[in-house]
């Protein structure tokens, strides 16, 4: 067994290291010229942001495969000497917390501050933001957690009396099982007058993670809903929609000469804007207009990417365009893959959360088979289905930011992304994590359960003073499956559609 925890934790090292490459290979890759050999605070804290996300996913089958650990021991005490979780997952979710309430705002303030001003007034500005939020935040923490900081646990008063060591047991039976007579010594068979309310304050890091919880909750059963289902029919329809065939030189100029068009105009369109904003005339017409703009730049960015699909040009043109059909190949078989992952995540969602008693434990059976099978199998399909999940609520926020006027637009592009909209993403990203987590331990509870997570989302979180009924009565299950049903019939009815852009600006000069 030692030796056994000795290897888990070589894995979570290498584990943390390769997270920790791979989040500066995506920065790398990622990030727009303009920001090359310079804004490093920010890129430390994306990276550092990405990694806690990503560990903090794999913590939970960490959680399970450190159960497992000192399953079969022998002596007393050898979970001992197992991996701290519970201390592991504070600590995570703490930091996590000050990520995306303080950290993360701070560098987005100082990174989009003015560049005219001095290094010291930038960050005496984004230092301002920041410290207002921090005490808002705290008094508000510090009178929720004054007031209603306590969990309300459900028990039953069971008693009994106590005999002399018997020489046999032919005196117990399913009918008869306390000693010395009619005592309430079994949960099946105590009256409901045995049960009671234990009440007992949570300690303030639980607490923290729990609130931070609700607000990820709230994001969750907005994003995730609407991504578990546009992520594989995203893939999908894009196959659909995807260039059947090679342009000819005369379509590919006339189309290039069309957006050259459009081009100038959403250039002529941001200098306007650019010089309302200089003027301060910087109003909700305005805020509207600049919405407007982004939304065209995207659309006409998308087409010039269709176009150089369509017309491959250079000495590897062939090359170039079977690399393209591949890659729609690709993009189908990963979509059909991830919509038996969706469909599988909302059947599970109703069989085993919605429906009470559960009618099958589902999923979290198919782990347990798959750990019979071979010992990491399980845990690796239980991570997959984890990852799935916070892959949707990406998807979902990238869909909903596009089409809501009220919402800022961050696209994720390939060696185009400013900062700023790596901060925004990596803060979505990390507040969403940790309802993902919770979700997955109340979703997976059966395979996950005894676990260290288990206890801090499974009980504490789910009997919260004032919160509680919102997991009671499963109002971020209800939503999260509405969503994603609404977005499969949009998506069946108009997602095999190219939008077009609408070309209009309103502006006031």
């Amino acid at each position: 067994m030692g030796d056994f925890n000795l290897a888990l934790v070589i894995v979570a090292i290498v584990v943390c290291v390769i997270v920790f490459l791979f989040n500066i290979y995506l920065l790398v890759n990622y990030q727009h010229p303009d920001d090359a050999n310079q804004a490093y605070f920010p890129k430390f804290v994306v990276v550092l942001g990405l990694s806690v996300a990503a560990i903090s996913i794999l913590m939970l089958p960490a959680d399970v495969a450190n159960r497992q650990a000192c399953r079969h021991a022998i002596y007393n005490g050898a979970c001992n000497l197992t991996l701290p979780m519970k201390d592991l997952w504070l600590a995570v979710y703490i930091l996590d917390a000050v990520l995306v309430f303080f950290v993360i705002p701070f560098a987005m303030f100082y990174y989009e501050g003015d560049q005219d001003k001095s290094v010291g007034k930038r960050i005496k500005s984004a230092l301002l933001w920041v410290v207002t939020t921090a005490i808002v935040c705290g008094l508000v923490l510090g009178i929720l957690y004054g007031l209603i900081g306590e969990v309300d646990f459900t028990v039953r008063h069971l008693s009994s009396t106590t005999d002399g060591f018997p020489s046999q047991w032919n005196s117990f039976s399913s009918g008869q099982q306390c000693i010395g007579g009619s005592h309430q010594c079994s949960a099946y068979t105590a009256n409901a007058s045995s049960e009671k309310t234990w009440t007992m304050r949570t300690t303030f890091p639980e607490y923290v993670v729990a609130l931070s919880t609700i607000v990820g909750s709230v994001l969750f059963a907005i994003f995730g809903g609407v991504g578990i289902a546009c992520l594989p029919l995203g893939l999908i329809f894009s196959f659909i929609r995807r260039p059947k065939a090679v342009i000819t030189r005369s379509q590919y100029i006339k189309e290039a000469t069309e957006l050259a068009k459009k081009a100038r105009e959403l250039k002529k369109a941001a200098d306007a804007l650019h010089q309302e904003e200089r003027s301060g005339s910087k109003g909700r017409k305005w805020r509207k207009n600049v919405k407007a703009v982004e939304k065209e730049l995207l659309q006409l960015e998308e087409d010039v990417k269709l176009l150089e699909e369509m017309y491959p040009q250079g000495e590897k043109a062939e090359t170039t365009w079977a690399l393209t059909v591949l890659g729609y190949l690709a993009k189908l078989v990963l979509g059909i893959l991830g919509l038996i992952v969706s469909v599988a995540w909302v059947a599970h969602i109703v069989i085993y959360l919605l429906i009470d008693p559960p009618l099958s434990a589902f999923l979290n059976e198919v782990f347990i088979k798959l750990d019979d099978i071979w010992g990491l199998l399980g845990t690796v399909a239980f991570a997959v289905f984890c990852f799935y999940l916070l892959l949707a609520v990406i998807a979902g926020a990238m869909m909903l930011g596009l089409r809501l006027v009220f919402v800022t637009i961050h696209p994720m592009k390939w060696g185009a992304t400013l900062m700023n909209s790596f901060l925004f993403n990596v803060g979505l990203i990390l507040l969403c994590s940790i309802s993902v987590i919770q979700f997955c331990s109340t979703a997976f509870a059966y395979y996950a359960q005894a676990t260290a997570a288990q206890e801090i989302f499974g009980h504490t979180l789910q009997s919260l003073r004032g919160i509680k009924y919102l997991y009671k009565y499963n109002v971020f299950q209800i939503a999260f499956i509405v969503l994603a049903g609404l977005t499969f019939v949009y998506y069946a009815a108009f997602g095999w559609r190219r939008k077009k852009p609408s070309g209009r600006f309103q502006l006031s000069s």
